[in-house]
Order: C-alpha cells, then sequence, then structure tokens
C-alpha cells in the first residue's frame, strides 16, 4: 500500500486523479468503499441552512444575535435566510434521494423546538418529524446532531456554556427531541465541534457568543462535555434502537523541524484540538498537557463529572479537514508556520489527506476502548461558478477521492470506520465567512435559491450506483 493517500487513486487513473468524470471512480478491488455496510452520505446543519429564523415560534439564537452585529460576519450576512430550507425541505431530501446518498446528518435548531419555559414548541417540532419521516421513506440512513452551536439566546444571557445549568436544561432538550422522534433517528450525536463552541465561541471570539478568554473557554467546554454525559442516558432510555455518539473535530500538527521543541510544538497542538476532547470521553481526565499551554484555566469539575462524561459511546463522528505545520512560540506553546507551495482550499486551508489517516490510526493506538467510527464531516471550499449549467468542482472531486483512500488506509490498518459524510450537500452560511465560502457539492443561488449538482455530486452518484450494481 502507497504511504501517501494521493498516490493510492493518482496510480488508478490520470483522469480519475485530475477529478473527471469520464472515468469512474474505482477504488481498489479489495476497498473497504465497496461494502454495502459502509455509509456514504450528506451532512448540513440547522442555522446554516434553513433560515425561517423568525417564524413558526422559532427563538433568536447566540447565531442571530453575533451576526447582526457590524463586523462579525463577513459581508454582514446573516442565516436569516440561508438556503431557505424550511420551506424547501421537501424538494431538498428530493435532490439527495436522487443522487444515490445513503445517509443524511442534520442537526436540530433548539430555538426552533421549545421555548424558555422549556415548553414543546408544536410547529418547530413537527417541521423535524416530516423532514425525519420523509428521509425514512426514502431508506435514508438519519443522523441527528442535537447541538450545533445554536444556543437558545436566553440561555446565553444567563451565562450560555459558562454556566452549569446549561448543561442540564440541554438534557432537559435531549430528553424532549428523543421522545418526540423516537423511531426516526438511526444515530444521535449529542454535540457537534464542542472545541469550536467552547474555544472559537469562548476562547478567542471568532464564533458566537464572541468571549475572548481562555479561562471561559475550559470551562465552556468543560459544561458542554457535561451536557453531552448528562444526554447520553436519556438517549438511551428513550430511543434504545438508536446509536448515540458525539462529533469532535480534530487536527494534525506536524513539527516544522526535527527540534525537540518543534517536536513538543507539535504535541501540545495535537493535545489542544484533540486530546482536550477525547481525553475526558476516552479516559475520564483532562490532559494534563493542556494546562501547560493554559496555566491556571483549570476548569471547575464536580464529583462524579468525569464519569457521566465518559459514559461509553456507540459511535464516535470525526471531522477532519486539515493540518497544521507548527514551531515552538519560545515559551510554553505553538505557533503556525504555513508552508509554502502546497495545495490550499478558498479556506487557505491545506489539503493534506494524510492527517486523517495519521490521526485515526493515532487514536486507535491511544484510546484502547476506541468506539466506532463514523468521517461525520470532510469537504473542502472553492469559488465555484455556474457555467452553462454546470459547476466543474474539479479540486474538489479529487480531494474527496484523496480522502477517502485515506480513510481505505486506515480501515485497513485496523480502525473500525464505519461511514463518511460530505460536508456539506450544499452551499451554506459558512459561520464568521458568511456566504463567500462554498462547502457544497450543490451549488446554491442565494438570489434565486437555485439548486445546482456539482460535478463532485455527480461523481458520487456514479461511484453509488456503481456499488449498487456490484451489490
Amino acid at each position: 500500500m502507497a504511504n501517501d493517500a494521493s498516490a493510492v487513486f493518482d496510480t488508478l487513473s490520470p483522469a480519475v486523479s485530475k477529478g473527471s468524470l469520464a472515468d469512474p471512480f474505482t477504488p481498489p478491488a479489495d476497498s473497504a468503499l465497496w461494502r454495502k455496510n459502509f455509509l456514504l452520505g450528506a451532512a448540513t446543519a440547522s442555522y446554516q441552512i434553513e433560515g425561517a429564523v423568525d417564524e413558526d415560534g422559532r427563538l433568536p439564537s447566540i447565531w442571530d444575535t453575533f451576526s447582526a452585529k457590524p463586523g462579525k460576519v463577513l459581508a454582514g450576512d446573516t442565516g436569516a435566510v440561508a438556503c431557505d430550507h424550511y420551506h424547501r425541505w421537501e424538494a431538498d431530501i428530493e435532490m439527495l434521494a436522487s443522487l444515490g446518498l445513503e445517509g443524511y446528518r442534520l442537526s436540530i435548531a433548539w430555538p426552533r423546538v421549545m421555548d424558555a419555559a422549556g415548553v414543546p414548541n408544536r410547529k418547530g417540532l413537527d417541521f423535524y418529524k416530516r423532514l425525519l419521516n420523509r428521509l425514512k421513506e426514502k431508506g435514508i440512513t438519519t443522523f441527528v446532531t442535537l447541538y450545533h452551536w445554536d444556543l437558545p439566546q436566553h440561555l446565553e444571557d444567563r451565562g450560555g456554556w459558562l454556566n452549569r445549568d446549561t448543561a442540564y436544561r440541554f438534557a432537559d432538550y435531549a430528553d424532549l427531541m428523543s421522545r418526540e422522534l423516537a423511531g426516526t433517528v438511526d444515530a444521535w450525536a449529542t454535540l457537534n465541534e464542542p472545541w469550536c463552541s467552547a474555544y472559537l465561541g469562548y476562547g478567542n471570539g471568532h464564533h458566537a457568543p464572541g468571549l475572548a478568554n481562555d479561562r471561559f473557554a475550559t470551562q465552556a467546554m468543560h459544561h458542554l462535555l457535561l451536557a453531552h454525559g448528562l444526554a447520553v442516558p436519556v438517549l438511551r432510555a428513550n430511543d434504545p434502537a438508536s446509536q448515540k455518539g458525539i462529533v469532535a473535530n480534530i487536527g494534525r500538527g506536524t513539527p516544522n523541524s526535527d527540534s525537540a521543541a518543534d517536536q513538543r510544538a507539535a504535541h501540545l497542538f495535537e493535545v489542544q484540538h484533540n486530546a482536550w476532547i477525547l481525553d475526558p470521553l476516552l479516559k475520564g481526565a483532562y490532559p494534563q498537557d493542556l494546562f501547560e499551554l493554559w496555566p491556571g484555566t483549570e476548569p471547575l469539575v464536580l464529583d462524579g463529572d468525569m464519569q457521566t462524561i465518559s459514559a461509553p459511546l456507540d459511535f464516535l463522528g470525526i471531522n477532519y479537514y486539515f493540518r497544521t505545520n507548527v514551531a515552538s512560540d519560545g515559551a510554553h506553546g505553538f505557533r503556525d508556520v504555513p508552508l509554502e507551495g502546497v495545495e490550499r482550499t478558498q479556506m487557505g486551508w491545506e489539503v493534506y489527506p494524510d492527517g486523517l489517516r495519521d490521526l485515526l490510526t493515532g487514536f486507535k493506538r491511544t484510546y484502547h476502548n476506541l468506539p466506532p467510527i463514523y468521517i461525520t464531516e470532510n469537504g473542502m471550499a472553492s469559488d465555484d461558478q455556474v457555467t452553462d449549467g454546470h459547476v466543474d468542482d474539479t479540486q474538489r472531486i479529487s480531494f474527496l477521492k484523496r480522502h477517502l483512500a485515506a480513510v481505505d488506509q486506515a480501515i485497513k490498518a485496523g480502525v473500525d470506520i464505519r461511514g463518511y459524510f460530505l460536508w456539506s450537500l450544499m452551499d451554506n452560511f459558512e459561520w464568521a465567512f458568511g456566504y463567500e465560502r462554498r462547502f457544497g457539492v450543490v451549488h446554491v443561488d442565494y438570489s434565486t435559491q437555485k439548486r445546482t449538482v456539482k460535478r463532485s455530486a455527480e461523481w458520487v452518484a456514479k461511484f453509488l450506483k456503481e456499488r449498487k450494481a456490484r451489490a
């Protein structure tokens, strides 16, 4: 097997390596991607696609508040309309099904389904019931994330994730949703990317609610993970047939040199990006190296918290996008050292599929209780344009091909990976970057809401059709 994931498919066909549709995606015959039970799907998130922020009893979220503040989001964009999915969901599901995608990962907007007193909002609940029932009718496996960053603003007004009570309110929310939607959800994920919620939201202020304090970040993370731990037994009780898990974004850090200081810097980078979340979940303790980076920021942890947080998982969702090259900052941390001459996406992120494989195989060595894994997000942004009714996103095809190769390599190395979700089904509100950055395999014209299937989506559909024919 080639060590470089990029080389696996390049050796098969020059046309495929360039992302051509003329030559179908043909992984090696022994690839796990041919398995019928290896799930291939696409993902979205509520605030990024739904719009309708003032309709049918939905309350304001922290992202409504944050994006309304001048200078917080590129071009002053908000999720007020987004992809108008709240009104166009039926056509969007038809589009999803027409591509042959086998799974759909979506999130529920907490502010849409209950009021400030915890009273259910029937109109909001009915939206998700209709959506999930239609997905089941289409035979599409449903992965539902309870929290993809759109915290109700009334909870942030009381401290948000800095307030321990928010974790208990999350358990109440999980209780309501799992009672109402039991039987329509194949897999529940409690949180999406708690690193982003804690660090970007409370550590550096890049995301809602826009606070910037390292001590806030570690305490917010603890309450996020506590919320997860409190929700898992509730989900198990109310919807026993479904899987229960959590989704973590992971980062590959590589040293800028062979020096001991740079090697240590790369280690600390991965402690901050990976072990900060995975150690509490899988080892029941925070990594002490984290507090070498941020001295004096240890969160307040009460008796029993870590046992609650480390309850067994049915699956672990992994989101991966890029690697970061780092060097020692000369003190107790690291600094980014961007490499020259490497392939990058519209986000400026390096395309580095080997990082996904290396992290997954490393987790298998580190965590002996590592649960089955789904790649719940992987994809890239590009400045896609519709030309003569088509979007030729060849870089994205190449990106997906190489990252799927990395997943296959990790499976062959013994990692239990059971599925892969593209990020994203369609272009959407990309948080602080607004509508400029396009991650979808379907193009969205935000002025008309017209959807145009990109070449990358056609490419995936061709592979799924071929796999079905071989079954």
